[in-house]
């Protein structure tokens, strides 16, 4: 089996001093998605929980809403060079999937590849089944400054790499029920997605999901697939993200650092502390930053 971790030597430099190193970076490999013997699409992952992957892409793309529908998953013949198999091909026996691949064409995504291959924006809101309007959650704002710590415990392969983004998956007690790390921060949703649809637990009303990076589109909308009413992210979300989530009654976190964060959709699932509300300039949390901040307080290099 593929490892998510691979050894490098590096030469380390601190000041003026330079000596070379083991180091450990985050393995990123192909993974072709077939369902029913079709080729679907390439991704480039991280390897581990590739199951998860692919029912949570599966997901993704409108071809799943319910773990019954999902009949099989099963590794194909891979291309190593010493004749062992890659475990870089996965095949899904999808129920139903003739009909759901008839609108499908091949796509190739990579590991930074949000909405690549769609046809418009409007063919993916077609496939939200979940209605999210009407779910009763709320969450305390000290529930919500916990999730990022919580998320970050639970980042074993980040710890040793620093190079992986996250997604975790919450109950509305703050109780941590999946965690998983990626290169791509689409395919660390996808294996949370994957993971509770496998587990019969599809839809997810009630549920929270937390993001390393940044909250895109197609993240808000792998969001709303799985029927997931709060998404919050530890960086920015894009307009077209609070334009989604407006639309379909989702609630978006965005900047969930420390003690404060931005509520852009739905600040009624966010409970009131009662203190009186106070208006500020508009703009970014203070010392908020461009970048995924997955690396917050992380690693030192060569560790």
């Amino acid at each position: 089996m593929a490892r998510a971790t691979v050894r490098r030597r590096v030469v380390r430099l601190r000041g003026d001093e330079r000596g070379a190193r083991p180091d450990a970076l985050a393995a990123e490999e192909p993974l072709e998605i077939r369902v029913g013997g079709q080729s679907l699409t390439v991704t480039m992952r991280t390897p581990g929980h590739d199951f998860d992957l692919v029912a949570g892409f599966l997901v993704g793309e409108g071809l799943l809403d319910r773990g019954e529908q999902l009949a099989a998953l099963r590794y194909c013949a891979g291309t190593e060079a010493d004749g062992e198999n890659s475990y870089n091909v996965v095949d899904a026996t999808v129920r139903g999937a003739a009909t759901a691949l008839s609108s499908h064409r091949n796509l190739l995504t990579t590991s930074a590849c949000g909405l690549c291959g769609r046809d418009t924006v409007d063919a993916v809101r077609m496939h939200i089944r979940h209605p999210l309007d009407q779910d009763p959650l709320t969450v305390p704002p000290e529930l919500l400054y916990a999730l990022p710590d919580r998320l970050r415990a639970a980042q074993r392969t980040f710890e040793s790499t620093g190079g992986l983004h996250a997604a975790g998956l919450f109950t509305r007690s703050g109780e941590l029920l999946c965690a998983r790390e990626d290169v791509g921060r689409h395919n660390a949703v996808d294996k949370v997605i994957g993971w509770a649809l496998r587990e019969g637990r599809l839809p997810l009303t009630g549920h929270l999901l937390l993001v390393s990076g940044r909250a895109s589109f197609e993240l808000t909308q792998k969001a709303a697939l799985a029927g997931i009413p709060l998404l919050a992210a530890v960086s920015a979300p894009s307009s077209l993200a609070v334009d989604l989530a407006e639309e379909l009654g989702l609630t978006l976190v965005g900047f969930l650092r420390g003690h404060s964060a931005n509520v852009y959709t739905r600040a009624d699932r966010v409970e009131a502390t009662g203190r009186p509300d106070r208006v500020e300039a508009a703009g970014r949390p203070e010392a908020a930053e461009d970048a995924d901040p997955a690396s917050a307080g992380g690693r030192q290099p060569g560790r």
